[in-house]
């Protein structure tokens, strides 16, 4: 399989070393190079030092956007190099300038396999580059260290100098004390040799109790980090102690989560209706209403106390619907107020979200008409020889004890009859008051 040559790098992708030698040598052979653009003219003639320091830019844009110019500068560069250029390809073996020569030599002159000796030689300065910048990296880090060491040092010997002065002044004092003593009588010369010699004990003292308190130190210090590493070591063992434990614990949760799956379907429980306080509140409910007497019956009417039933939890509405249309529209044709009234009905029942069946009598009707009925609302007509109110009964009496039903029905014996099986009754006027 034949090699994949890596592409042409351009003069700006050359290292720097590189891209200087190249630029050099083009300015040194510019004056011999013939067709020179008009950019390069007038920098053929600079002397041959200004070339490259002034012409860099000029040649290095020519050498990079016009191939014929770059291949005529390289004849020259050739003509003057003291190297091969047909044996460039072994170059990627050389060092330091030398590499940085030949890979500017190659990229000009271009033999066979210049782009392996461009780029083996761009990799090697890279390397170097990135090596030395981790150097200089290192030396300064040294270098920061250093002065920390050195202002260590000063404060040291700045602490020291401070201690030897007080020393000074102690001894100067002792030597003053000394001397008066020494005016005053004989006899104090032997009281100062003796503090004197005191004087050195307790040097020896101080010193002695510095040496054993470094090494009670040191001791200490041995304690506090063998005590550091008991401590993680019982950090550790803890934590997997406690994951552990948590493993256990949530092993036996989802043990028991899946036991409890398994139960509900082997015995095909049903889910729960109703909650557990409906059958109290209508409890509640219902001996308010005996006791309120004839004020419940006077509030049936009020559209407040209709909503707030409705509002309770899993509360049914049924309506007696031409009860409630012909109190609402007396005038309009039977099929206008079914219209109107399921109409009236959706928005109540889309914001309260009661389920709720309306009734409509159809007894002596010998054929029905359907009525389209909003989301969220059954509309049922009595079967032929049976009136509206008997339908009304015999959905609150299938209803579970404790659930609250709300029956909305002007009728006095409906409102008897459903009350006393547990349902509660509201006046035509109070869900009429809702519509409105």
């Amino acid at each position: 399989m034949t090699a994949v040559s890596p592409p042409p790098l351009a003069l700006g992708e050359l290292p720097d070393a590189v891209r200087v030698r190249v630029v050099a040598l083009a300015a040194d052979a510019l004056p011999e190079v013939v067709r020179l653009p008009p950019a390069l003219r007038r920098v053929a003639g600079f002397a041959p030092q200004r070339r490259a320091r002034l012409g860099a830019g000029a040649i290095g844009e020519a050498l990079d956007t016009d191939a014929e110019l770059r291949d005529r500068v390289g004849t020259q560069v050739a003509a003057r190099s003291s190297y091969d250029v047909a044996a460039l390809a072994g170059a990627e073996a050389a060092a330091g300038g030398e590499a940085a020569e030949l890979a500017a030599l190659a990229w000009l002159v271009r033999p066979e396999g210049w782009e392996q000796v461009v780029a083996g030689v761009t990799a090697q300065l890279r390397e170097r580059e990135q090596a030395a910048s981790r150097d200089t990296g290192e030396l300064a880090r040294l270098r920061e260290k250093l002065a920390e060491a050195e202002q260590a040092l000063r404060d040291a010997r700045q602490r020291n100098r401070g201690q030897l002065d007080e020393l000074k002044t102690e001894n100067a004092s002792l030597r003053r004390k000394l001397g008066e003593s020494r005016a005053a009588e004989r006899a104090a010369r032997e009281a100062a040799g003796e503090h004197e010699r005191e004087l050195e004990e307790a040097r020896s003292r101080a010193a002695t109790q510095s040496a054993v308190q470094d090494k009670e130190l040191r001791r200490l210090r041995e304690r506090v980090t063998k005590l550091e590493a008991e401590v993680a070591a019982g950090r550790r063992a803890a934590r997997s102690e406690r994951d552990e434990v948590t493993v256990r614990a949530r092993l036996l949760l989802d043990t028991v989560i899946d036991a409890a799956s398994g139960l509900r379907r082997e015995l095909a429980l049903p889910s729960v209706d109703g909650a557990p306080a409906d059958r109290l509140e209508a409890d509640l409910v219902r001996t308010a209403e005996d006791r309120a007497g004839s004020a419940v019956a006077a509030s049936s009417a009020s559209p407040s106390r209709l909503e707030r039933a409705l509002a309770l939890p899993r509360a049914r509405l049924v309506v007696d619907g031409y009860n409630v249309s012909k109190t609402a529209w007396p005038s309009a044709p039977l099929e206008a107020q079914r219209t109107r009234l399921l109409g009236g009905l959706a928005p109540l029942v889309a914001r309260l979200g009661v389920e709720t069946t309306v009734v409509f009598d159809a007894a002596a009707a010998a054929a029905r008409t359907a009525a389209s009925a909003p989301r969220g609302v059954k509309v049922v007509f009595s079967p032929a020889g049976v009136i509206a109110d008997d339908v009304i009964r015999d959905l609150v009496a299938v209803e579970p004890a404790g659930r609250v039903v709300v029956v909305v029905s002007s009728d006095q014996q409906v409102a008897s009859d459903v009350s006393r099986a547990g349902a509660r009754s509201f006046a035509a006027e109070a869900l009429v008051g809702l519509l409105s």
